[in-house]
């Protein structure tokens, strides 16, 4: 079962970093710090490869979320003349 949520959890977050409108350096950037912060909670918390990997796939789901959110943020207050 845990094998079967990693496999899953590394997919998802290959497909969205494949994803063309989440190819920005916004997404990039928040992505690989959301890896780095999951990859050390997930340590912390299960204190094994599994758990990190796990907190790595979503660290990097979030934060690819989160720089896709602050593009989209700053396309909208940019004033077009």
């Amino acid at each position: 079962m845990l094998k079967r949520l990693v496999f899953l959890s590394v997919l998802i977050s290959i497909l969205v970093g494949c994803s063309a409108s989440y190819n920005t350096p916004y997404v990039r950037r928040n992505a690989v710090g959301g890896a780095a912060v999951g990859a050390i909670a997930g340590q912390l918390i299960g204190r094994d490869t599994t758990s990190t990997l796990i907190g790595a796939g979503i660290g990097a789901l979030a934060g690819s979320a989160i720089g896709h959110e602050r593009q989209k943020n700053y396309y909208r207050r940019r004033y077009y003349y």
